[in-house]
């Protein structure tokens, strides 16, 4: 397989070298594997002769032209961690030859893949409208705003629809990688998995801090904070939205707008968040921390903690 990773001015230097050395590991351990192993002949492209990465390295690419031959198009994510910013960015003159390029590759039916704020350029260049597509966690409520037509979903951490690819936070470039590689040989992705001592995260779920998107929206700001003070208590979310002095419809839309989720479903983030903290944290037993956390019954927690975590609540004490 031809594939074209894009280098740019900024790019995420993790980003780009997982990527590289996921495929390049790919090629060396093919011939491990009984099957006929795939392979994947990488060329850099870029805007300029040459490009700097966020840390300050050199790279010569080819011209952005090289990947008009390409069976996939890699868009690393840039390196910037301020919204403004990375708005800026992806929405301004510098980066259009790239946005032209993800929408040529785009009309010509070749398959795209990306990471982290690298989905902003994709969403930029509108090849992710209608898309189930997931971005990294904490940039989800500014993604939502800036691109309402994006199916946005954190419940994985690398989704595929209609031929895009797009993986979570920063190292889900390690996901994205071993989920090309997958497609190609899902034996040979699990031998370079044990060979590098990577794991394939399945959601960012875990990773994912409520309070932090809360922040996005005064409401859902307000919203988080009467939550935590009550969530050993059953709560209700017309009660709720009475007590921080909104309707309930402006709640549920708030929610939804900046979250991505019903105002139910994050009550339940913020008790797995807290239940979590208290099973690494203290040697209660789980009968006291599902009360604590409003759960009558302690397998209503264990199951909840199993689906959002992916562990059980014995993986979730030994990580203290």
């Amino acid at each position: 397989m031809r594939v074209a990773v894009v280098v740019y001015d900024g790019v995420f230097d993790s980003g780009l070298s997982v990527v590289l050395d996921v495929l390049s590991n790919a090629n060396a351990l093919g011939g491990q594997i009984h099957e006929s192993a795939p392979t994947w002949d990488v060329t850099l492209v870029g805007p300029a002769p040459q490009v700097r990465t966020r840390a300050g390295l050199v790279v010569a690419p080819e011209p952005l032209d090289a990947a008009e031959t390409a069976d996939l198009l890699v868009v690393p994510a840039l390196g910037e961690s301020d919204a403004s910013a990375l708005l800026d960015h992806v929405g301004g003159d510098v980066s259009r030859p790239v946005r032209d390029l993800i929408t040529r590759t785009r009309l010509r039916g070749t398959p795209i893949a990306s990471a982290c704020a690298g989905t902003f350029l994709l969403a930029e260049a509108g090849v992710l409208d209608g898309v189930r597509a997931t971005t990294t966690w904490w940039l989800s409520p500014v993604f939502r705003n800036r691109y309402p037509k994006v199916v946005v979903d954190h419940s994985q951490m690398v989704i595929s629809c209609d031929g895009i690819t797009t993986a979570g936070a920063a190292f889900g470039h390690v996901d994205l990688a071993l989920s090309i590689v997958r497609t190609g040989s899902p034996a040979l992705a699990d031998l370079v998995a044990r060979y590098l001592v990577v794991d394939e995260r399945p959601s960012q779920a875990a990773y994912t801090i409520p309070s932090a998107l809360a922040q996005s929206d005064p409401t859902v700001a307000a919203f988080e904070v009467w939550t935590r003070e009550h969530l050993a208590e059953p709560i209700t979310i017309p009660e709720a939205a009475k007590a921080i002095g909104v309707s309930e419809r402006t709640l549920q839309r708030s929610v939804q707008r900046t979250v991505g989720t019903s105002p139910i479903r994050f009550v339940q983030d913020l008790r797995i968040e807290r239940a979590s903290h208290l099973l690494r944290t203290t040697g209660l037993s789980l009968e006291i921390i599902a009360r604590k956390v409003g759960y009558e019954h302690p397998n209503t927690l264990r199951v909840l903690l199993r689906e959002r975590t992916g562990k059980t609540t014995s993986a979730l004490r030994g990580s203290r």
